[in-house]
């Protein structure tokens, strides 16, 4: 079975971050990377060649794939910062209400500017997130 084309690796995450071109996104991305910092008390890591993971977790399925990945992190991708937040919102209305201006898939968070966004209920989403996957091993029947 192929491994997964995203693992944690030993690149500079303020290197990375240093490369963003856009000032408002590096910007962003900096402060992002501070926060979940503090709010988790992990060590910035890069995963892959774009996203700054903190934490990890496994996952395994029923049909034998299984690898490891951040239990939170984000991508200053050029659309909207990224937030990825496994497991995702479920149980997090209240939070999620609070934030302003966002957008969401099942795990990610998309935020255009993060100056827009309720710190707080960020702080609470990334906590929650953490708190709920790091250094577990998450099972899937699919």
């Amino acid at each position: 079975m192929a491994e997964p084309k995203t693992q944690r690796n030993a690149t500079s995450v303020p290197g990375f971050l240093a490369s963003v071109t856009d000032a408002r996104r590096r910007e962003d991305a900096e402060t992002a990377c501070a926060l979940i910092a503090d709010v988790t008390g992990a060590e910035p890591v890069m995963w892959g060649s774009s996203i700054v993971g903190f934490g990890a977790y496994r996952y395994e399925y029923a049909s034998g794939r299984s690898g490891d990945w951040p239990a939170v992190g984000f991508s200053p991708r050029r659309a909207a910062l990224t937030f990825y937040l496994m497991p995702g919102f479920d149980g997090y209305d209240e939070i999620v209400a609070r934030l302003g201006p966002h957008s969401a898939g099942k795990s990610c968070l998309y935020v255009k500017r993060l100056a827009d966004v309720d710190g707080e209920a960020l702080r609470e989403l990334i906590a929650g997130a953490f708190r709920h996957v790091d250094g577990r091993t998450l099972t899937s029947e699919s």
